[in-house]
C-alpha cells in the first residue's frame, strides 16, 4: 500500500475531524501533539535509554568545506531507539501531523503547496538557509 498524497491526507483529515473544528481547538492540540513528540523523545532517552544524548558547543571551523563541516557537525544523540520507542515517537509524530492537516485545513493551505514552497526555498537559499 503506497503513501497517500499530502491532499489527500488532508482530505482524510476534514473528514474525520468532528469534534475539534475550531480552530483555537486545533491550535491548542497541536501544541499538545508537539510536547508529546518531545516528551517521547525525552524518555526515549531518560527512561528507556536505548538513545543518549551528548550535547556539547558545535564547532564551526573557517575555511572548511561544506562537506568536512556536515561531517564535523554533531547530532549529539548516540544509540539507536528501540523498536518500541520507535513505535511511540512515529505515533506521536503522525498524531502532530493530523492536527497539523487540520490547521492546514482551517486556514485553507495546501499541504503540498506548502511543502513544494519551502523546498523551493531551501534550494534558493541553501546553506544558508538558517531557518
Amino acid at each position: 500500500m503506497s503513501a497517500p498524497s499530502l491532499q489527500a491526507f488532508q482530505d482524510q483529515v476534514s473528514e474525520l475531524l468532528l469534534r475539534h473544528r475550531s480552530l483555537l481547538d486545533v491550535l491548542s492540540k497541536n501544541g499538545q501533539s508537539s510536547a508529546s513528540v518531545n516528551r517521547a523523545v525525552v524518555k526515549a532517552i531518560t527512561e528507556c535509554g536505548c538513545i543518549e544524548l551528548h550535547a556539547t558547543k558545535q564547532i564551526f571551523e573557517s575555511g572548511v568545506s561544506l562537506e568536512q563541516a556536515k561531517e564535523n557537525a554533531g547530532t549529539h544523540v548516540h544509540g539507536e531507539l528501540c523498536e518500541n520507542c520507535r513505535e511511540v515517537i512515529a505515533a506521536e509524530l503522525g498524531r502532530e501531523l493530523f492536527y497539523m492537516s487540520a490547521l492546514c485545513n482551517l486556514l485553507g493551505i495546501n499541504m503540498d503547496e506548502v511543502i513544494k514552497s519551502e523546498s523551493q526555498k531551501c534550494a534558493t537559499l541553501g546553506l544558508f538557509n538558517l531557518s
